[in-house]
């Protein structure tokens, strides 16, 4: 039996030790590779080999029981309308319909207006002296992108991004579930009802025309379309994973690149270097390093047997630093070959939103690094996020 002695203690909750985990983390893979908390009643897997099989193992690893530890237990989700709590084979009617709308064609269209936005939102502040990349720039830009992406009419998009910033308020002492980002939650749900209803009644060239009238045939030659609680539910996802990862992959390359400043003037000489910096960016410092699963059978790991109806963490952070996929891994190097990470998930739960994130990634950095070369981070005045399932910052104030 793996043996974990209480000086090796890793806890999703515990705000000092998420501040810099990585020795924690190394530990666990090198000496607890199948981790157990007793405190929280969980499991955790850190290796790169052990998170992506269990990403590709939903018959063992369910995500109908919940993602997110606080929110995880022995009943699953009950009339769950989002992909992420669902398993095969509603999963997979429910993506592939999802699919039908999220088109690479339509993420690629929207380069163009990333790009109008980034200056919009970056222009003001050339020779400005300072500004908060985060706030100012970073949670903004995926918000007003998804806005575009669903065709919500260019009038409604500030009160629509407003809420979408309301949804992720973390209230002190409270956290992410409060009555603020309830409240939020609520209004974009019957927003997106009713502009679904719209749509379905008025169709444009928009992904929420797309969604309502993508169709799809059954084994038994039933043709289905998603309800509009589904509907929604896909663009909930879309919204919140979206703007949460974007938003915390970009304060993380502020940072990132500030201490690795011969990797941002490769960068700023040479943009085709970009795509390959995001994926080095996503492995290392994963905007969501935590994802959790539920066991529907026991599962031997490491020696050891996971019964069934546990509460199993894949730690994609870790799995992102481990020294047996990625040579070296704690060293920041925008031109590592890597062949895939699993910052995205892995599996039937790969992101969806990946492409758009990728894209969003690597057009905002182009056109930052195109204004600013340089910038220097006040770490003193830098503000960390913390939940137990995202890692990074909500305000990264620069010099520039």
């Amino acid at each position: 039996m793996t043996q974990v002695t209480n000086e090796l203690y890793w806890d999703p909750f515990d705000v000092d030790i998420d501040t810099d985990p990585y020795d924690i983390w190394r530990r666990m893979r090198d000496e607890a590779p199948l981790y157990r908390n007793d405190k929280h009643d969980f499991w955790a897997l850190t290796r790169f080999a052990d998170v992506e099989a269990a990403h590709k193992d939903p018959a063992t690893f369910s995500s109908a029981h919940g993602t997110v530890l606080e929110f995880m237990g022995p009943e699953p989700i009950i009339n769950a309308e989002m992909m992420i709590f669902t398993d095969p084979p509603l999963h997979t009617r429910l993506r592939s319909l999802a699919a039908r709308a999220f088109t690479p064609r339509r993420v690629s269209q929207l380069e163009t207006r990333i790009r109008e936005i980034c200056a919009e939102l970056l222009d003001p502040h050339v020779g400005g002296g300072t500004f908060d990349y985060v706030q100012d720039f970073g949670a903004q830009l995926p918000s007003m992108v998804i806005s575009a992406l669903l065709g919500v009419p260019p009038e409604e998009r500030e009160e629509v991004r407003h809420h979408i910033d309301e949804t992720f308020y973390i209230e002190p002492g409270v956290g992410m579930v409060n009555d603020r980002s309830f409240g939020a939650q609520i209004w974009m749900h019957e927003y997106l009802a009713r502009l679904l209803e719209r749509r379905r009644q008025d169709p444009i060239d928009d992904m929420i025309s797309d969604l309502v009238q993508a169709e799809i045939t059954d084994d038994d030659g039933a043709v289905r379309r998603l309800t509009v609680d589904q509907a929604v539910g896909f663009v909930n996802l879309l919204v919140s994973a979206g703007t949460e990862t974007v938003a915390r992959l970009l304060g993380w390359a502020a940072v990132v690149l500030d201490a690795n400043p011969d990797a941002r003037a490769e960068l700023a000489a040479d943009p085709g270097l970009l795509p390959n910096a995001v994926e080095e960016l996503l492995r290392y410092e994963a905007p969501s390093p935590v994802q959790g699963r539920w066991t529907l059978q026991d599962s031997e790991l490491h020696g050891e047997v996971v019964p069934a109806g546990s509460k199993v963490l894949l730690l994609t952070g870790a799995a992102g630093r481990d020294e047996r996929k990625f040579p070296d891994p704690d060293r920041f190097d925008v031109r590592r070959t890597i062949d895939h990470h699993v910052s995205f998930g892995y599996g039937i739960h790969f992101c969806l939103g990946a492409a758009l994130a990728r894209l969003e990634g690597r057009v905002a950095l182009e056109e930052t690094l195109a204004r600013f070369p340089e910038w220097g981070v006040d770490h003193d005045r830098a503000v960390r996020l913390h939940t137990s399932t995202v890692r990074g910052y909500a305000e990264v104030p620069v010099t520039v």
